[in-house]
């Protein structure tokens, strides 16, 4: 459902579910519409005073399963800064790819370089992620065979053509960049491996010193 065009009446039930204090997820499962089409049309609608209270308990629920989460995401994340030194370094890595080159709203990276992409992949692998979890489109520019920018990038990630979800073409030429275009990895309903990434990434943060603070104690001493 939902790659078809919304109608009025799916619209106005979202609508008049908000209104009765249902919830995003609660929403989403009734219309089969995705989290983004469902907040469309709820944000700016207001509960009704009757619905309000029973909708603040559900926010509050929302709330620690989704501090339990971190906390279990957390956990894991130094779960894996103790693991034997090669598979430390690839959590490691992975957590900085994502670092520099990640969205900052969900579990996925774009990049025209085919060995960062390969990379990435193999730490996702690393902490759990399969292969069917995986949602692989490209973007290129219009003087680029399609095709053959297909073939490339899923001979690249190791799935077949028809895995490749989507192609966004650009107007004009590639101007010198990657002639296969750009890839992009997005985990499917990746919300706790995003929090596992995000908490190695803490952990990397909380590790850090200056590297300038021993050089100027030493000047000092």
């Amino acid at each position: 459902m939902n790659g078809q065009r919304i109608s009025k009446k799916e619209i106005e039930t979202i609508i008049s579910l908000r209104k009765r204090g249902y919830s995003l997820p609660e929403i989403r499962k009734i219309t089969g519409r995705g989290n983004s089409t469902v907040f469309r049309y709820i944000q700016k609608i207001t509960i009704l005073p009757q619905y309000v209270d029973e909708w603040k308990i559900k926010q509050g629920g929302s709330r620690k399963r989704s501090k339990k989460a971190w906390e279990e995401a957390r956990s894991e994340a130094e779960r894996l800064v103790d693991l034997p030194i090669d598979k430390k370094i690839n959590a490691i890595i992975g957590a900085c790819l994502y670092w520099a080159e990640g969205s900052k709203k969900d579990l996925s990276l774009s990049n025209t370089d085919p060995n960062l992409i390969k990379i990435f992949l193999t730490c996702l692998k690393n902490i759990g992620v399969t292969k069917k979890e995986l949602k692989i489109s490209i973007r290129i520019y219009e003087d680029i065979d399609r095709t053959q920018a297909i073939k490339y990038w899923a001979k690249v990630v190791g799935i077949t053509p028809k895995e490749i979800i989507s192609v966004n073409t650009l107007k004009g030429k590639k101007k010198g960049k990657l002639k296969y275009g750009m890839c992009r990895v997005r985990v499917k309903k990746g919300g706790n491996y995003f929090k596992l990434i995000q908490s190695v990434i803490g952990l990397i943060i909380e590790s850090l010193r200056s590297p300038y603070s021993s050089m100027e104690r030493t000047a000092h001493s």
